[in-house]
């Protein structure tokens, strides 16, 4: 795959001039990824064979090509250049994935996401931020990795810098890869109760983005949330109570208005000890894109 790839950058000079033009969205000169970028990309979203990649201005190809021949994935580029889709999929047919790598013209902001798994940018931050209010609707879990560009505020989950001698454009000699995973909807008014125990909570979350807040009530007495956050439908908490100070680490999984999952309850006098739990949401909230603005209800 290198050599052919080796040969792709090559013609990517050729076309360095020409603009995979996204209406709406200005001139877009193709640079392609470096491939040790491309593969650190697909392992941080943890690519394998069950998922199905959509890659936003494919350019060569080398992205999802990469993710069908390495990972066993499927999936889709969408570029607005009629050479690079032919010699993408040209690629694809030569290295035996023609049947799980395919490339159409399209433009990247009127592509339906709902299929995909993960999807791949190499985009500058003014389209990856118009693109999120999009990302944010799909289905909690669906992961995002972007090379070089950020989302604006909301901050990726994970994120990694390769040093990549042979890039010549942003940060030379430099890549930033980051990762999001599109949180569930958590806001709102929640009571759970944990299994065996005389032990109820009354919360009320706020939420931006993967980050939950808000305020805490167990057994009646006013009770601190810490550590509010998102992973998909994986949700972990804090509750922490004064006096003496009883923290209890709840990690759990959102399906529409229940969370189920473990509480660990940690005390300065008693060694730790483990239960489940169940709590019920009696009031939605709205996750917001920013400190801004509102996004409904998932």
């Amino acid at each position: 795959m290198p050599s052919v790839f080796a040969r792709a950058a090559a013609l990517a000079l050729l076309l360095s001039s020409a603009a995979c033009a996204q209406e709406g969205a200005g001139d877009v000169v193709f640079v392609p990824t470096p491939q040790i970028v491309v593969e650190r990309m697909l392992q941080m979203a943890k690519v394998g064979p069950s998922d199905f990649i959509i890659d936003l201005g494919s350019g060569d190809g080398r992205m999802v090509i990469t993710a069908a021949k390495k990972f066993g994935a499927r999936g889709f580029g969408v570029d607005l250049d009629d050479v690079l889709l032919e010699r993408s999929n040209s690629i694809a047919k030569a290295e035996g994935v023609a049947d799980r790598a395919q490339f159409r013209k399209e433009n990247l902001f009127e592509t339906d996401l709902s299929s995909a798994t993960v999807i791949t940018t190499y985009l500058l931050p003014e389209m990856n931020e118009k693109l999120r209010p999009k990302i944010l609707k799909l289905k909690p879990g669906t992961r995002v990795v972007a090379h070089d560009y950020h989302m604006g505020d909301w901050y990726p989950d994970e994120n990694d810098t390769l040093i990549v001698p042979e890039k010549t454009v942003g940060s030379p000699g430099k890549s930033f890869v980051y990762l999001w995973i599109v949180p569930a909807n958590a806001a709102g008014t929640w009571q759970a109760k944990v299994t065996g125990q005389n032990i109820t909570v009354d919360l009320v979350f706020d939420q931006i983005f993967q980050m939950l807040n808000g305020s805490a009530r167990l057994n009646g007495k006013v009770a601190r949330v810490q550590g509010g956050r998102l992973r998909g439908n994986d949700v972990t908490f804090w509750v922490v109570t004064e006096g003496p100070i009883v923290r209890h680490e709840f990690n759990g999984r959102i399906n529409g208005d229940i969370i189920s999952g473990t509480v660990t309850i940690h005390s300065d006098k008693e060694s730790s000890r483990r239960a489940g739990f169940t709590a019920t949401r009696s009031a939605p909230g709205n996750a917001r894109l920013s400190a801004l603005d509102a996004r409904g209800t998932q």
